[in-house]
């Protein structure tokens, strides 16, 4: 199970952290991505993290701006959200895969129930 939390109302250059706490999986075997999808639009790519959070990767929309870790002690990833732009208002989802590559949806295996996130001007 993959829950996702806090999503919330920011301003925008407003900064929000997002968590998923992941249970009934052995974390630290998956890779850990997170995913956005706005009204109308289909599900993108945000970032994607190692099994061991030793590398990283983000979506150039996102990136210089947003931060993905993970803790494997606690089986959580984190998407640490800064200057927030309105673009950037969409349900964001948690996902895991085996696979050593993450940057395509198909990839995941399991999700999150998504968190929203809405950034006003």
């Amino acid at each position: 199970q993959l829950q996702a939390s806090g999503g919330g109302l920011a301003q925008a250059g407003d900064s929000l952290r997002l968590s998923c706490a992941v249970s009934g999986r052995r974390f630290r075997d998956y890779r850990m991505g997170w995913f956005r999808q706005a009204p109308g639009k289909e599900r993108a790519f945000v970032a994607t993290i190692r099994r061991d959070g030793s590398g990283t990767y983000y979506s150039d929309s996102v990136k210089g701006r947003f931060l993905i870790s993970r803790d494997n002690a606690k089986s959580t990833v984190y998407l640490q959200m800064n200057s927030l732009k309105p673009e950037d208002t969409a349900v964001y989802y948690c996902a895991m895969t085996a696979s050593v590559d993450g940057t395509q949806a198909t990839q995941y295996t399991y999700w999150g129930q998504g968190t929203q996130v809405t950034v006003s001007s």
